[in-house]
C-alpha cells in the first residue's frame, strides 16, 4: 500500500504549512464560483431578476477574475506573492460583505465584479508561494500542486452543496457572508506561516493590454448573454460584439509588440503549455456552463428545493477528492499528455449522460454522470497544472499561472454565457438547454482530448506521495 506523506527529508520542512495557507485562499476563490449557483433561483425571485441578470451574477465574478489574472501574476512576481495574497484576502472579505448586503440585482452584480478582482489577486500568488516553497524540488512541487488542486476541485464541487445548506438554514445572502470568517482564517495562516519571497525582477505592468483584454472579454461575453434575451439584431448586442472583436484584435496586436506583455505569447510555443491551456479552457467552459444550467434545472424544472439541489451535487465532491489525488500517480506512469486526454474523455462521457436527463429522471440515474464528470476533470487538471509549472522558470510561475487561469476563467465566463442563453426561459426551455449543453460539453472535451493526445512534448514528471 502506498502512503501519501505530509513531509519527508526530501520535502522542504515548511511546505505543508505554506501549502495549507495557499490552498485556503484558492479554496475561497473556487468556492465562490459555484456556491452561488443554487442561490440564483432565490436571488431571481427576491429581486425579480431575469435569467440574463442571473448570468451576470455569475459572470461579473468570472469576467473580472479572468481579465485581472492577466496582470495579477505579474503583480505577485513584482511585489511578492505574500503581499499580493494578503491584499486579495482583505478585498475579498470586503466585497463579499457588499454582496451579502446588496439591495438589488445591480448592486449584487457590481459587488460580484469587485469580488472577482479580489479573487484574481489570490490565484497566481497562491500557486507561486507553493512553487517557491518547493525550492526547485519537482517531486515536492508535484505533491503540493496535487493537494492545492484537490482543495480547489473539492471546493468548486462542494460549492452547491454548501450553498444549498446555507440557503435552507439562513438564506441566500449567507453564501457570501460566510466568506468573512474564511478570509480572516486565511489571513491568519498566511501571516503566521508564509514567508515573503523577494521578487527577482520587477516587470512593468502592461496597462494597455490589461484594459483591452478586459474590454474584449466583456464585449464578447456580454453580447452572448444579452443576445439570448434581447435578440441578436439588437443594437446593444451588435455593438458589444463588434467592440469585443475590435478589442481582441487590438489586444493581440499590442501583445505581439510589447516588451512586457500581460500575456507573453511566446509561452504558447511550448507544446506542453499549449496542451495545458487547451485542456484548461475546455474544462472550465464545459463545467461552468453545465453547472449553471444544472442548478436552474434541478430547482425550476425538476422541482428540487435549495437543500435538495445542493445535496444532488454531493457525488461530485467525493469523486474530485479521489481523482485529484490519484492523478499524480497516473501521470507519473503515463505522462501528463495521456493523463489529460484520458481524463477529459471520461468527463465527456459524463456530460453525454447528463444530456439525457429530463425533469422526471430519478436521482439515482443522474449519479453516473455526476461521478464521471469530476472523475475525469479531477484526473486531468493536476496533470495540466504540474506540466505547466514544469515548463517555465519558477521565478515566473506567478505569470505562467496567471496566463493559464486567465484563459480558464475567460472560458468559464463564456460557458455560462453560451449555455445560459440556451436555457433562458421557463422550465421546458431550461430542460432543453441542459440537453444541448451536455452534448456541446462532450464535443468540446473530445476535441481537447485529441489536442492533448497529439502533443509530442516530453513528459513532465508528476508524482503524488
Amino acid at each position: 500500500m502506498t502512503h501519501v506523506r505530509v513531509a519527508s527529508p526530501a520535502r522542504p520542512a515548511g511546505l505543508p504549512l505554506i501549502l495549507a495557507a495557499a490552498s485556503f485562499g484558492f479554496t475561497i476563490v473556487q468556492l465562490d464560483v459555484t456556491i452561488v449557483n443554487v442561490a440564483l433561483d432565490a436571488v431571481g425571485r427576491e429581486f425579480g431578476a431575469p435569467t440574463s441578470s442571473l448570468q451576470w451574477v455569475v459572470d461579473a465574478y468570472t469576467l473580472l477574475l479572468a481579465a485581472l489574472l492577466l496582470s495579477a501574476g505579474a503583480l505577485g512576481d513584482r511585489f511578492g506573492p505574500r503581499r499580493a495574497f494578503l491584499a486579495g484576502l482583505v478585498l475579498f472579505a470586503l466585497s463579499s460583505a457588499a454582496c451579502g448586503l446588496a439591495r438589488d440585482a445591480v448592486q449584487l452584480i457590481l459587488s460580484r465584479a469587485v469580488q472577482g478582482a479580489a479573487a484574481a489577486l489570490l490565484v497566481p500568488p497562491s500557486l507561486a508561494l507553493i512553487t517557491h516553497a518547493a525550492a526547485g524540488d519537482d517531486k515536492a512541487r508535484a505533491w503540493a500542486v496535487g493537494w492545492w488542486t484537490a482543495a480547489g476541485g473539492v471546493s468548486i464541487a462542494a460549492g452547491p452543496v454548501i450553498g444549498g445548506l446555507l440557503i435552507g438554514a439562513l438564506g441566500w445572502r449567507w453564501v457570501f457572508l460566510v466568506n468573512l470568517p474564511l478570509c480572516l482564517l486565511g489571513a491568519a495562516l498566511t501571516l503566521a506561516f508564509v514567508p515573503e519571497v523577494r521578487p527577482r525582477e520587477k516587470r512593468p505592468l502592461d496597462i494597455p493590454g490589461q484594459v483591452l483584454g478586459f474590454l474584449a472579454l466583456a464585449g464578447l461575453v456580454g453580447a452572448v448573454i444579452e443576445g439570448g434575451h434581447r435578440g441578436w439584431s439588437d443594437p446593444l448586442v451588435l455593438g458589444a460584439l463588434a467592440g469585443g472583436v475590435a478589442a481582441a484584435a487590438a489586444f493581440l496586436a499590442i501583445e505581439m509588440r510589447s516588451a512586457h506583455p500581460a500575456v507573453p505569447l511566446e509561452v504558447f510555443r511550448n507544446r506542453m503549455v499549449w496542451s495545458a491551456v487547451v485542456i484548461g479552457v475546455a474544462v472550465n467552459f464545459t463545467y461552468y456552463g453545465v453547472i449553471f444550467v444544472l442548478g436552474l434545472f434541478l430547482q425550476r424544472s425538476a422541482g428540487y428545493d435549495a437543500i435538495q439541489a445542493g445535496l444532488a451535487f454531493l457525488p461530485l465532491t467525493a469523486t474530485f477528492i479521489v481523482s485529484n489525488l490519484l492523478s499524480g500517480r497516473i501521470a507519473h506512469r503515463f505522462g501528463p499528455a495521456r493523463t489529460m486526454a484520458g481524463g477529459v474523455l471520461v468527463a465527456a462521457l459524463g456530460y453525454a449522460l447528463t444530456s439525457r436527463l429530463t425533469p422526471t429522471t430519478p436521482f439515482w440515474l443522474m449519479v453516473p454522470g455526476f461521478l464521471l464528470i469530476p472523475g475525469g476533470m479531477g484526473t486531468a487538471v493536476p496533470a495540466m497544472t504540474s506540466a505547466l509549472l514544469a515548463s517555465v522558470d519558477r521565478h515566473f510561475s506567478g505569470t505562467a499561472s496567471g496566463v493559464l487561469n486567465a484563459c480558464r476563467q475567460a472560458a468559464g465566463a463564456a460557458g455560462v454565457a453560451v449555455m445560459g442563453a440556451l436555457a433562458a426561459g421557463g422550465p421546458e426551455r431550461i430542460a432543453a438547454g441542459l440537453r444541448v449543453s451536455g452534448l456541446i460539453a462532450a464535443a468540446v472535451l473530445l476535441g481537447a482530448a485529441w489536442t492533448a493526445w497529439r502533443s509530442a512534448a516530453p513528459h513532465a514528471e508528476v508524482n503524488v506521495g
